[in-house]
Formats: structure tokens, sequence, C-alpha cells
């Protein structure tokens, strides 16, 4: 009878929480845990694709940090040195630093590089306003990662399938179209003061994309070009530019002249284009009369060295 007893006692039920709790939400529990880090462990995410800027808006972040304290803990990984690692959370780690704050609530998780990667690209695909060119590197590196896992999982697929499936479930992730979403990774291929100019919304995503083709030294001339003309290359004209690039008779001189042609958005440029003259007209004079400026400096300039020679006589 004792023996009964003794193997009832060992008898233990499944308890409610363990019949519906998944191997996942296990691991979960397993790995994330919740500690206030120094700021000084904490490296940010090499080549995370997100601007953190000292603006408005993080002045805004500064004061509600001071004033109600942090609402969300970043979300950080262990690194094997000891420190720790930004997955998601580097404005806010920022704003800690201009508070004066020494540490900061996190999130600490063991997660490998593509696990951060796509922790990092969704956690921050929620934000209300995303630049163009963090949607580029962030499409770009989530992909990759995505390519990556898919080849550990199914080593015989065939790459070519792997890769339009990786697409297709981007795209559906991130609310895009597959042609959207090529068209953001082709951004990258753009020299930064055009990325700047895709970001500051003054080169449209079509043009852009068109440019990202072309080499490096055409994209720097087109870029001399719109500060020459105080205007950017339309839908046609970047394709008239892309198809001389495929003929292999793209030159800036090419390039300047479909420049010339004026456009609707195109504003009065100076008749100059030598920066050792442009340099020397104040800012305050319109380009328009750049060339009258220029016409009196030098007949000022003339009398000058007329007087010096007189006084040589």
């Amino acid at each position: 009878m004792a023996k009964k007893k003794d193997s009832v006692s060992k008898i233990r039920l499944t308890s409610y929480d363990d019949l519906f709790e998944t191997d996942e939400s296990r691991e979960d529990l397993k790995r994330e845990r919740l500690m206030e880090i120094p700021i000084s462990q904490i490296c940010d995410f090499p080549d995370h694709p997100y601007k953190v800027k000292d603006d408005e808006s993080m002045m805004e972040l500064v004061e509600s940090i001071r004033t109600r304290g942090l609402i969300q803990p970043v979300l950080v990984r262990p690194l094997e040195n000891g420190k720790y690692e930004m997955v998601s959370g580097h404005r806010r780690k920022r704003a800690f630093e201009l508070a004066n704050i020494e540490k900061i609530p996190a999130r600490v998780m063991e997660l490998t590089r593509d696990e951060a990667i796509l922790s990092m690209v969704d956690s921050n695909l929620q934000r209300d306003e995303i630049l163009p060119s963090e949607k580029a590197k962030a499409y770009k590196m989530r992909l990759e990662a995505m390519k990556r896992q898919g080849q550990r999982t199914d080593l015989t697929s065939d790459p070519s399938g792997q890769k339009l499936r990786s697409n297709a479930e981007l795209a559906s992730q991130v609310n895009e179209s597959e042609t959207q979403i090529k068209r953001y990774i082709r951004l990258n291929e753009l020299i930064e003061p055009l990325l700047n100019l895709v970001d500051e919304k003054l080169i449209a995503m079509r043009p852009a994309v068109e440019i990202s083709y072309l080499s490096k030294d055409a994209q720097k001339w087109i870029f001399e070009a719109i500060e020459y003309n105080d205007c950017t290359p339309s839908h046609a004209q970047t394709l008239r530019m892309r198809k001389f690039a495929d003929q292999g008779k793209l030159s800036k001189d090419v390039i300047d002249t479909i420049m010339d042609e004026e456009k609707p958005n195109q504003k009065e440029k100076s008749p100059f284009r030598d920066d050792r003259i442009t340099s020397h007209i104040p800012k305050n004079v319109p380009k328009e009369k750049h060339c009258e400026f220029v016409i009196k400096a030098v007949d000022y300039y003339s009398r000058v060295l007329q007087r010096q020679r007189d006084k040589e006589r």
C-alpha cells in the first residue's frame, strides 16, 4: 500500500500553462531577461540602416525620458566580450546619453546575427516616418538575412527559387509590392549626395532608380549638373542617360547637355560653371545677375589697376 502511495505521489499532472505553452514560447522565456545596463557597455549594431539625429524630435524624446522615464526597454544581445550589441533602440540610447543617464532598461536576448537583423528591421519599420535611404538599407539587410536562413533550412532548394520566395515573403511582411522592394534596394547603389536628395524628396523614386544603374563617375557628373542647374533630372532624362550608358556613349558633356534642357522645376542658374568664379559671388546676388556682378567687378578692378599705373608714372 505504501508503494502505491509513493507511485501516486510521483505522478505529475500537466498544468494548464504547460498544455498551451509552445516550444517557442518556452525558448523565449529561457532566453529573454530584463536588465539595467550601463550605456558604455552597449555597442551600436554594425551598419544599422537607421539615422540617429540630434534634432527636435530627439530633444522631445530626451525630455520625455527625463520626466516619465523609458516606456519601452531597448533590445540588446550579449557579445562574447561581455558587452552588448544594440538590436532595437539606437535613438533611445542616444536620448539617454543626452540626458546624462548612465544605465538604460534593456531586454537581453540570445540572438544570432541574422535573428538580430530581422528583429531590428521589423521593430523600426513600425515608425511613422522612415527615409527612403533607411528603407533601402533595411530591406537589403533583411532580404539577405532571410536568404541565409533559407539556405540553412533548405540546402537542396534552387537558389533562384529561394530568391523569388524571399522577395515575395518580404513584400508581404512589409506591405510593399515586390517591384517597390526592388526599387528601394537599388537605391543602395547611389552615391551619398544623390541618396540624400532622394531623402529630401528632391529626386523622385523612378529617376533615382535609373541613375543607380549608372557608374559612380556618371553619378558624380549628374550631381554636379544638379547643383549647377538647380534642378533634378526627370524620369525621361534619366532613361536617356541610361540608354547612352548602355551604348557606351555616356559622358560628362552628354549629361550636361541633357541637364541643360529647361524643365518646369528648373530655377534660374548661374552663367558660370567654374567654382573659382562663383565662389567670389555673394550668396545674396540672384543667379540671373551673376554676369552683371562679374562685369562690374572686372570693370572696378580694371580701374584700380589703371590708378596704380597712373601713380607709378
